[in-house]
């Protein structure tokens, strides 16, 4: 991939792990956004994600490091730090290093995924990551789903936008997922940090058909540049999450999650079995994209055909508010205006 001429490090919410990878007491080791962080989770239940490194002479805390309670302990010489990154406790010393703190990141947990909160200029967060089953506004909950199932690829030359301006990009799906006619969008909301594009599209028939004979579509939701969630209707009842995370400058980490509602029937196992089907389709369906994502050259100014041009022009502007090279204003400036108006 060429190195695209946007920032790998920008504000927003991005998926570092899944829930399940941190069990109580664990210590998760991973690099995002060029930094070395750790993830892990107190006796009570909570999860912390903070850099890695101990304030007091630099021993990585993922090697060695323990969860004693509610605090992390480094290996070296056993100073413990809290789920806000400072010292507590100086084992060999009546009183905490009070001056030191270990860079902390805001954490949601949320449909089995661990995300955090990135912005280098250290605001809070000011959007929630959107909810695959509470974000549709719909009766659907996980419970109405057969288990998870996940794609992760790791270290992919790939930017967190390629994936998102896919979800505009009308006429790839012919051309990559073999639909018998170009899907026609229905909604272009970028008015705040969560955008919104619901589109009519179907995988079944012939190119005989009309799109106003198609009876089904998907909604999708992005949070930000670093995750988008969809509803399929009509079809095969799924949801996905796909999560972009950049690792460093050239590199990101790619997850994806299908959930395919249950099936009711008299053999559940044999249901259960075909939907385990039907989400390793959807999965390789979101591989065929990744195939390209990761040898794309970002064009800057596309050649855009007429019909494209409103869809790429709306998601690359509303884009812009998310780096911090200052192109469009904040990201909380934008936001703060939607919600005055």
């Amino acid at each position: 991939m060429a190195k695209p001429p946007l920032s790998m490090k920008p504000t927003g919410w991005f998926q570092v792990a899944w829930s399940d990878e941190i069990g109580v007491g664990d210590v998760h080791t991973m690099k995002y956004f060029d930094q070395e962080m750790v993830a892990w989770r107190t006796e009570s239940g909570r999860i912390s994600v903070m850099n890695a490194y101990c304030e007091h002479l630099g021993a990585h805390l993922g090697y060695g490091g323990k969860v004693v309670g509610e605090v992390l302990q480094c290996p070296f010489h056993g100073w413990q730090w809290n789920e806000g990154g400072r010292n507590v406790c100086i084992p060999y010393q009546d009183r905490p290093n009070r001056g030191r703190r270990i860079r902390t990141y805001p954490v949601v947990e949320r449909n089995e995924s661990v995300y955090i909160w990135h912005d280098l200029q250290g605001r809070e967060p000011f959007f929630e990551p959107p909810d695959v089953f509470a974000a549709f506004g719909d009766d659907g909950g996980a419970a109405g789903y057969y288990p998870q199932q996940r794609l992760f690829r790791q270290g992919l030359e790939l930017h967190p936008q390629y994936v998102l301006e896919n979800g505009v990009d009308f006429a790839h799906f012919k051309f990559v997922h073999d639909t018998p006619i170009v899907p026609v969008f229905t909604r272009h909301d970028f008015a705040g940090a969560v955008s919104y594009v619901d589109f009519t599209i179907t995988f079944s028939g012939d190119d005989g058909q009309r799109i106003e004979d198609v009876n089904s579509g998907v909604q999708a939701i992005n949070g930000g540049l670093g995750i988008a969630v969809t509803k399929s209707w009509g079809m095969v009842d799924n949801r996905t999450i796909s999560a972009v995370t950049p690792v460093d400058e050239r590199t990101s980490d790619v997850r994806f999650m299908v959930y395919i509602g249950r099936m009711p029937g008299k053999d559940p196992a044999r249901a259960e079995r075909k939907g385990c089907e039907f989400g390793q389709e959807v999965i390789r369906q979101f591989t065929q994209d990744i195939e390209i994502w990761q040898h794309q050259r970002y064009s800057d100014p596309p050649a855009l055909a007429a019909a494209e041009y409103e869809g790429f022009t709306a998601i690359r502007n509303w884009a812009k508010q998310f780096y911090p090279d200052g192109l469009g204003g904040s990201a909380a400036e934008v936001y703060a205006a939607t919600r005055k108006g």
